[in-house]
């Protein structure tokens, strides 16, 4: 089994100048020019005394050098801790408390964190840099630990998950049958993860030119003029650009998008197809377990939009074949090569892990249902459901049948202290037609507001705590 950074060499051998990332100013950087990049990385940390088993803080711009800086940290069997960016400076000291780093490698602004931060004042600093050598080949161990990244937090602290480099491999082997082309691709890379799969298979990865944490002030046009500018021909993106994408008056050279990380309701899959003439390819999966299931728009039949505006909730479509799928008490649960098989805190691990004739499965969190064909239908989180007087509601199975309706742009179906209440952001006049229709899923209240509270990772969930507080204040 070849590891991520076998990959890597490998499609350095083979596309030396090809480019394999264009970063968010522009610059091209070759494969040899990264590979380059990271041998100098290695040679300069492993001077500044870093050794196998080391826990290595990463905090970077989205860049070529933070790829750079991952492989370089790896290649010296260093072990490198991903923050979530979402959760801000809470979540750096969190990430610090819980893995307790012994170097905090930073670039840019994310130097100045280290006087900031008392938790860093002690810990070397690695800066990128030229190194005067390149340094020994180091043999990485499959289950050597290459990563801790974190959950993001949106159901409680975020939770730190170990990830083996054999881990990595797996995921790699899940997903890139997904992006798998018989053409030069030029692919639009929101999602970290896809990178590292790009730079595994000799693949250009165009990064975005805006920051990801404002996803909702991204004007659709610098998004459009950057599809051009860099002719990129897929985009890899979550929901909230993908309606980015839908108000674009031309998206270019852009064929299919992937996306994921929220909820796709397949009205806006519908806009992307019609008015643009793109394919557009879901995935499903989580932070443990990516990915889970996934499934191409144009599979997707008028019976099946039926159902889903009839409220049999959001078709997501069938396990990818890496991993097994099961439905617990309506609880989605997944075992595989590339789903975590516990947390760093083992009580996260208690409170999430099932454990049945060897095999780990892990609860996702999520509810919904497989059909007879096997297909997966999501209806939210588990705990998110309401009992209301004519039934259990869903969430997805309301919000999913209300972007049916005319005049939604966004909807929530939460409970307040009124009793279940569905929160539409839209135009106002329909909302007479909102009330009488949610009447007929069995909710009362139908509740207009300006502005529903979203994630801070990708802008494409619900924050429904938050909208909560609001309804409820």
């Amino acid at each position: 089994m070849a590891d991520l950074l076998a990959h890597f060499s490998a499609a350095v051998e083979r596309f030396p100048d090809r480019t394999a990332i264009v970063d968010g100013k522009g610059r091209q950087i070759s494969f040899q020019t990264l590979h380059t990049r990271v041998q100098h990385l290695a040679g300069r940390w492993q001077d500044k005394g870093i050794r196998p088993g080391d826990r290595v803080l990463l905090a970077m711009p989205v860049n070529a050098d933070l790829y750079a800086s991952l492989a370089a940290l790896w290649s010296l069997g260093a072990t490198v801790v991903l923050p979530e960016p979402a959760v801000g400076l809470a979540g750096l000291r969190h990430a610090i408390r819980t893995t307790k780093p012994k170097a905090f490698c930073a670039a840019s602004a994310f130097t100045w964190l280290k006087l900031l931060l008392p938790d860093l004042w002690a810990l070397p600093l690695l800066k990128p840099g030229k190194s005067r050598r390149n340094p020994p080949a180091l043999s990485v161990q499959p289950d050597d630990i290459a990563l801790i990244s974190f959950t993001s937090g949106t159901t409680g602290q975020p939770k730190a998950i170990p990830r083996s480099h054999a881990f990595l491999t797996a995921q790699h082997d899940a997903i890139a049958p997904l992006l798998d082309s018989d053409k030069a691709e030029r692919d639009l890379v929101a999602f970290p993860v896809f990178t590292l799969i790009n730079l595994a298979a000799g693949r250009t990865s165009i990064l975005p030119n805006w920051k990801l944490g404002k996803l909702d002030r991204l004007p659709p046009d610098q998004m459009q003029g950057w599809i051009h500018e860099q002719l990129i021909t897929r985009a890899l993106i979550p929901p909230s650009l993908c309606k980015k994408l839908v108000q674009s008056d031309n998206t270019g050279p852009l064929h299919t998008v992937f996306t994921g990380g929220g909820p796709v309701f397949p009205n806006m899959v519908e806009a992307l197809r019609t008015r643009h003439k793109l394919s557009v390819v879901c995935v499903y999966g989580s932070t443990e377990a990516e990915p889970i299931a996934h499934l191409k728009a144009k599979d997707v039949s008028d019976e099946d939009r039926w159902q889903m505006a009839g409220g049999k909730g959001l078709l997501v479509g069938y396990a990818v074949p890496d991993v097994t799928l099961r439905v617990r008490d309506n609880e989605i649960q997944v075992s595989g090569a590339h789903v975590s098989g516990g947390y760093l805190d083992p009580a996260h691990s208690q409170e999430n892990k099932v454990r049945e004739d060897g095999i780990i499965w892990h609860r996702t969190g999520d509810a919904g249902t497989l059909d007879d064909d096997g297909r997966l239908w999501l209806w939210g989180r588990v705990g998110s459901e309401i009992e209301g007087d004519s039934g259990t509601l869903f969430p997805f199975a309301i919000e999913v049948a209300a972007q049916y309706w005319p005049g939604v742009d966004q909807c929530a179906l939460v409970n307040t202290n009124a009793g279940p209440a569905l929160c539409v952001q839209g135009s106002p006049d329909h909302f007479e037609e909102w009330s009488n229709s949610a009447l007929g899923f069995g909710v009362p209240n139908v509740v207009s507001i300006d502005n529903i509270p979203m994630d801070k990772r990708h802008a494409s969930k619900v924050d429904r705590a938050k909208l909560i507080r609001i309804l409820n204040s």
